[in-house]
């Protein structure tokens, strides 16, 4: 390890020594590792909590919602994602699992935050919060669906994409933190998921969990359509 990346890694964790294991006394030493073990244990059982207490109070409406989806595909209706920072990231992942299932049925499904031109575009020339509501305007249609996301709830550039996602007559879809912000106020949202919590860890941990529900659960309604279409043609 070089002078520059030993200065670097004490900085970040002051109580590391130069070689990357723990400073002070083997009493000093336990105590910390202790630390760390407990705030591993204490965060890993906070998701598992918050995950499993989202999915018994939501799971009537993660049905209606993924049945919604697979009925807007099924009808030629496409997935817009969109979402800022790390929820960017995560529409990024919602378009990709839908658009290219390890199983199943495709949907049509398209990121907004993909084209970083014409991003920056729409930022520069018409400003941010309109960046995804432009891109709705002159892509989607009635019948597609808006998939938005937030940790926070409140970034207005979503909001006033799924206003026009509202004007457009799409089904729309949200995914937020907190007590879900404008996305809650608004009215604006067909089915919004509001995970209970001030921690952006541990809200973007649960969100990724509740997508691949949605995913998961409207492969099963494509599959079963497909198979009532079979069976009232055979």
């Amino acid at each position: 390890m070089s002078e520059v990346q030993r200065a670097g890694l004490q900085a970040l964790y002051p109580f590391l020594a130069d070689d990357g294991t723990p400073a002070g006394s083997p009493a000093e030493r336990h105590e910390v590792l202790a630390a760390l073990t407990e705030s591993v244990a204490r965060k890993a059982t906070e998701i598992v909590d918050l995950r499993r207490e989202m999915v018994e109070s939501c799971g009537d409406q993660l049905a209606a919602c993924a049945q919604a989806i697979a009925t807007a595909a099924g009808r030629g209706g496409r997935l817009f994602t969109f979402g800022n920072g790390g929820s960017s990231c995560d529409a990024q992942q919602v378009a990709t699992i839908f658009l290219h299932p390890a199983r199943g049925w495709p949907v049509p499904a398209i990121s907004l935050t993909n084209d970083i031109a014409l991003v920056t575009a729409l930022s520069n020339d018409v400003g941010f919060d309109l960046v995804f509501a432009r891109q709705l305007a002159a892509l989607a249609k009635a019948g597609d669906v808006a998939f938005g996301l937030s940790a926070s709830g409140g970034s207005a550039n979503v909001v006033r994409a799924f206003g026009e996602a509202r004007r457009l007559g799409m089904l729309t879809v949200g995914l937020a933190g907190y007590d879900g912000g404008a996305m809650a106020t608004a009215g604006l949202v067909d089915f919004l998921f509001v995970v209970p919590s001030s921690s952006i860890h541990r809200i973007q941990e649960v969100q990724t969990t509740l997508y691949h529900l949605l995913w998961e659960l409207t492969q099963r309604q494509l599959v079963a359509s497909e198979s009532e279409v079979g069976g009232c043609t055979s």
